[in-house]
């Protein structure tokens, strides 16, 4: 079918949807992302020639380049519509590039959300390639390939091959390495509470000792509790002293912004980063709805505003009226502040129509991608809606010089709560009875907790890239490759959804200290964003931003390389013999951790997997002990020592104990908060421990 004008966009899920909008004129294909980079066998940065890149097409790209050239050959215009950030601009430039187009000329057309309107108002007002993102892009490009490129060789020579480093990666290792030092330094501090269950009639309630001596409590032993509650007449006369009632609000979140929608995924739907921006991109892409065919559900996925469009607000002030109520909707358009880093090229994340309600589209979603959905469309229509109205309530319960305090939270009014909850502890409900001063309760029973402070936690992937966020390092595009490539060296593993160092990653951060330190200050790293900021607003010239960083970091490196002394990872013993040969085995550290291994290696290649006993003997043999193992995507489970003849397995832990009521081998479920012991046929379960 002849055509007029040709459309290049990134994906061919993408070509799809919009080809479907723009009608029989239109061909559109996908340039499958970027088609020209920086080569992989060498530096490619002429820094002498004021850091001129010299790109080549990128490997197996050949057929593509061939194909759409001969495409544009047909077309009377070329429009390139690649994704609307500073690599999508970048991509436009290079594809104007290998086909022969003026960037100054109006071809480059940009949409935040791949909607009919939207699509083709966008073809309305082409414009010129914008050369400030495309700089901004080539800076950041040529940055981290002077820093990779320089470092890696480095630590190739001085530790072990296969080891690299760079400007954002080598941040969120100190960060998850410096957390863990907080964490071995950190010395428990011993507190106490006192919990009691006062009522009123038939109605229960909590309270804490809050007052002694009309002094506020603080409990640091058990002598000083024994102190106070040896005053406690349990079977006397407890009166209500005060009731305080204050009201309110709440305010919803702002919508999703890529770390913010990173962070919840994680923390509610228990997604990896790289999964989340998977689903995301797919959403925004496109999906068939049936008869309403292929439809881009969400808005751009890579941005740091929060920002809303005037017809997003309005058509969700209307859902919102109709659906929930006139109260529910928000009088006049919320102003959302953004961070001060914020390049605000486009919208926050939201759906690209509300109209689309996740209940009504779920049939044509695979599971991921319902959740999600539903995640993004319910996080934007709470940004929409009027504040929660809430009542808190306190109440101080006095007998003699002892005062315990109860307090409640009543919801008046559920605003965007309706909706979604911001999963704070604080949101729920927690009733009090109808107290007035003067009432007299009886006090049930009294409990002394003993408690001991807690360290840090270790960094979540959700925590990891908000701290990232919140100092400035690194954006929206960069925290899942950055995160992927930690664990991919192995300087990092996760242990129960937590980062914590290995021993290469600490060897790796402390050269890294010692002889590169700007690279891992956080100022430093989140100050060079900021000027990458300024060459995108056509602030600053690239060259100049990249000589500025250059010219001191050269130095550095060329001092370190006579400074740095070769470090040695010694095996450790294995104290026993190779099966094979006869020799010593040894413990060595590869890429995906440590191993046993012969030490007559190469002349013997065997090698073993170092699993750890976890003193319980296998339910299933009653033979073998219980291991650690991993699975294929590095998952800890638990088998038989003697697999492959005994073939147990189980995700949870198994414990010396048997089910009271079945018999069936009990196992300890990591719990968020905790950890808890049950049996996996559901006939028993123990209390929570913290």
């Amino acid at each position: 079918m002849a055509y007029k004008y040709l459309v290049i966009v990134e994906s061919p899920t993408k070509s799809k949807t919009i080809e479907r909008y723009l009608g029989k004129n239109y061909k559109v294909v996908a340039s499958k992302g970027h088609l020209r980079d920086l080569p992989k066998s060498k530096m490619a940065v002429d820094v002498a020639n004021n850091y001129e890149p010299s790109y080549i097409s990128i490997r197996g790209k050949g057929p593509i380049i061939k194909e759409l050239r001969r495409y544009a050959k047909k077309a009377e215009k070329v429009y390139l519509a690649s994704d609307p950030d500073r690599e999508g601009e970048a991509i436009a430039w290079h594809l104007a590039h290998l086909l022969d187009l003026d960037p100054s000329a109006p071809i480059r057309v940009e949409f935040n959300e791949i909607t009919k309107d939207a699509v083709k108002n966008a073809f309305k007002h082409p414009r010129a390639i914008k050369m400030d993102l495309v700089d901004a892009q080539q800076a950041r490009r040529v940055l981290d390939r002077l820093v990779g490129y320089t470092l890696s060789p480095i630590l190739w020579k001085k530790v072990k091959k296969g080891l690299s480093a760079g400007r954002v990666q080598s941040t969120a290792l100190k960060l998850i390495i410096d957390r863990e030092k907080e964490i071995n330094a950190f010395e428990p501090v011993e507190y106490w509470s006192v919990d009691a269950l006062f009522s009123k009639g038939r109605f229960q309630f909590e309270a804490a000792l809050s007052q002694y001596k009309q002094k506020k409590v603080k409990l640091g032993d058990e002598t000083s509790v024994k102190e106070i509650t040896s005053e406690i007449d349990q079977s006397g006369k407890w009166t209500v002293s005060s009731v305080t009632k204050k009201e309110r609000k709440r305010n919803s979140n702002a919508p999703f912004t890529t770390s913010s929608l990173q962070q919840d995924a994680s923390n509610r739907l228990n997604f990896r980063t790289r999964k989340t921006m998977m689903v995301a991109q797919q959403l925004y892409e496109g999906l068939s709805l049936g008869r309403g065919g292929q439809v881009g559900l969400i808005t751009y996925m890579r941005t740091d505003s929060t920002r809303i469009s005037h017809t997003a607000q309005v058509e969700a002030h209307d859902f919102i009226t109709t659906e929930f109520g006139s109260d529910y909707a928000l009088k006049k358009p919320k102003q959302t502040k953004n961070n001060q880093s914020s390049q605000d090229a486009h919208e926050a994340i939201r759906p690209s129509s509300v109209l689309r309600t996740p209940d009504s589209i779920k049939s044509y979603l695979n599971k991921d991608q319902f959740k999600l959905y539903s995640l993004i469309w319910n996080r934007f229509v709470a940004s929409q809606m009027t504040p929660a109205q809430l009542q808190t309530i306190g109440v101080d319960i006095e007998q003699g010089n002892i005062i315990f305090r109860a307090t409640g939270t009543r919801v008046l009014f559920p605003g965007y709560q309706k909706v979604y909850s911001d999963g704070s502890k604080n949101n729920k409900e927690n009733k009090l009875p109808e107290l007035l001063e003067g009432d007299e309760l009886t006090l049930d029973s009294f409990t002394p907790n003993q408690h001991f402070t807690q360290p840090p936690a270790r960094y979540s992937e959700a925590t990891l890239i908000k701290t990232l966020e919140e100092i400035g390092v690194g954006r929206p595009s960069t925290y899942s490759p950055t995160i992927d490539t930690l664990q991919r060296r192995y300087y990092v593993k996760l242990a129960a959804r937590r980062f914590e160092p290995t021993e290469l990653g600490e060897i790796v951060n402390n050269l890294m200290e010692s002889y590169f330190a700007n690279i891992v200050d956080t100022n430093f790293t989140a100050e060079m964003e900021k000027e990458l900021d300024m060459v995108e607003a056509g602030k600053a010239e690239w060259v100049k931003v990249v000589d500025q960083f250059y010219k001191p970091f050269h130095n550095e490196v060329e001092k370190a390389e006579e400074q740095i002394q070769k470090i040695t990872i010694k095996d450790e013993p294995a104290n026993f013999k190779c099966p094979e040969c006869g020799h010593e085995m040894v413990i060595k550290l590869g890429r995906y951790g440590k191993f046993y291994a012969c030490s007559n290696f190469p002349e013997c290649r065997h090698t073993e997997p170092i699993v750890k006993e976890i003193g319980v003997t296998c339910p299933k043999c009653h033979q073998g002990q219980v291991v650690e193992r991993k699975s294929k995507k590095n998952r800890l489970f638990y088998g038989c020592s003697r697999y492959p003849d005994c073939d147990f397995t189980s995700w949870d832990k198994p414990i010396n104990r048997n089910c009271p009521k079945c018999d069936h081998f009990l196992v300890e479920k990591k719990t968020r908060g905790g950890k808890q012991v049950i049996c996996p046929n559901g006939d028993y379960e123990e209390e929570k421990q913290q």
